[in-house]
């Protein structure tokens, strides 16, 4: 029986490890680029929110005796988040998106003391939209979380994490709700 030489057996090895290289790569890319989908399905959703906000402050503002602190935190959450889009930091847009969230829910508190601004139809249409918009946020959130889990369990499980060092994958962080969510926003109408 003839013997294999050792040659050979490195030249395999080293195809095996070429092979795993760019088998790790691709996926890798695919995995960032579901990351990379899943967070533009929460921008688009935030700009439609964001679209919606300025309306509802209108209406809000036209029919009640509005409180200028929770407008003036609206309109700098709403700023905050297009900053920190402009900059591409998405550590920044979800830390704006959640500083959204509190400003919102004070617009929403202030809202239910002003009964009769609930019944004009400009405004429960407008409510309408925000609850539909508020639905697809919680999706878009709930998709790209579990594309980040995914990939961010792929760079860091043995033997993967050598190929994600190697080629800069980067874990990515996930949309974590605000502490802050859960205690409910007060508003004093007493000042």
């Amino acid at each position: 029986m003839r013997k294999i030489p050792a040659f050979w057996f490195l030249i395999g090895g080293i195809a095996v490890v070429i092979l795993w290289l760019i088998s790790s790569y691709n996926g890798f890319v695919s995995s960032k680029g579901f990351v990379e989908n899943g967070w533009a399905q929460v921008e688009t959703q935030y700009q439609r929110r964001l679209d919606l906000i300025p309306n509802l402050v209108s209406t809000v503002k036209g029919a009640a005796n509005f409180e200028q602190e929770t407008f003036r935190a609206v309109t700098e959450a709403r700023s905050a988040w297009s900053q920190s889009k402009s900059i591409a930091d998405r550590t920044g847009q979800i830390q704006a998106a959640s500083q959204f969230d509190s400003a919102l829910s004070r617009l929403l508190v202030t809202v239910e003391a002003y009964p009769q601004l609930q019944a004009t139809q400009a405004f429960r249409d407008l409510m309408t939209q925000l609850e539909g918009t508020e639905n697809r946020v919680a999706v878009a959130r709930k998709d790209y979380n579990e594309a980040v889990i995914a990939y961010n369990v792929r760079t860091r499980r043995f033997p993967g994490l050598l190929a994600a060092k190697l080629f800069g994958f980067l874990p990515e962080a996930t949309f974590d709700a605000d502490p802050e969510a859960e205690k409910a926003p007060s508003v004093d109408f007493t000042k």
